[in-house]
């Protein structure tokens, strides 16, 4: 039953920097935003696509008993169907099939980022998009809180917003980042289950959390996200599921993104449209 938490995992990914797109950008918006969460999203944003590394996830039953892990090597400066490397799926060498799959992924990656400039955009500078249970939502920087503080960091609230479609429950979720006073970088993003909720009417989800780590990799570069991790509790039909999940990244190497390969750096961001 991890499919419902796996789901939202975009929403931290790209809130983590992973599908926004490189160059000197410089995400504006609204005044209402936190100055602190903006700066913090802006050197998200500027690292985005120049660091390649090996990812690893390992995903845990109900009981808690580990399952095969997955490696892949991701190295944005090569060309789209080459970016997703699996070196192991399911604890096993991959299969043809799946390395087709993986490359499919990559050009998948590439036409959305092909898109979005022959629409005038800059590649993965909106903010995130996720769906679950036929609907979608999007992050409301806007609205974000105070939720506490320290010394060393704040903690914004940020909460999620229904785009109108489908039946998303919002108002289920709570979305949290700690930004670091000094730096002006994350710290950690978490996603959590608010409350109980069904999904078409015989899942019902009871808990579920899910966070991400952010730590130095190289000295003079900011912090990158290098733990994803998760859990999720849910009964269909009174039977219960659940089980956790957990990605690590590492070998970082700082790349330059394929899509400088011209030696053209792509403009600042937008603001953000609220």
């Amino acid at each position: 039953m991890l499919r419902w938490i796996l789901r939202l995992a975009p929403l931290f990914i790209a809130l983590a920097g992973l599908t926004a797109v490189a160059g000197p950008p410089a995400l504006t918006a609204a005044p209402e935003v936190p100055p602190l969460l903006l700066d913090a999203l802006d050197k998200v944003a500027a690292n985005f696509d120049r660091w390649a590394f090996t990812e690893t996830r390992m995903m845990t039953d109900e009981h808690g008993v580990p399952q095969p892990e997955t490696v892949v090597r991701f190295d944005p400066s090569k060309p789209y169907a080459e970016q997703y490397l699996p070196l192991k799926v399911n604890g096993k060498p991959p299969t043809g099939k799946q390395l087709k799959e993986f490359r499919q992924r990559g050009e998948k990656r590439g036409e959305k980022f092909a898109k979005q400039e022959a629409e005038g955009k800059v590649p993965g500078s909106e903010l995130p998009r996720f769906g679950f249970n036929g609907g979608t939502a999007s992050i409301d920087l806007t609205h974000a809180t105070l939720a506490s503080e320290n010394a060393d960091s704040v903690t914004f609230e940020v909460p999620l917003r229904n785009d109108g479609h489908g039946t998303l429950p919002v108002e289920k979720f709570q979305l949290f980042a700690r930004v670091n006073r000094t730096t002006h970088a994350f710290e950690n993003v978490a996603l959590r289950v608010r409350s109980a909720f069904r999904v078409k009417l015989v899942v019902k989800v009871k808990s579920g959390e899910a966070s991400i780590d952010f730590a130095p990799v190289a000295p003079e570069y900011d912090p990158a996200p290098v733990t994803m991790s998760g859990d999720a509790t849910a009964t269909v039909l009174f039977l219960k599921f659940g089980g956790g999940f957990e990605m690590k990244r590492t070998e970082f190497v700082r790349v330059k993104p394929y899509g400088e390969r011209f030696g053209v750096k792509i403009g600042p961001m937008k603001a953000l449209d609220f």
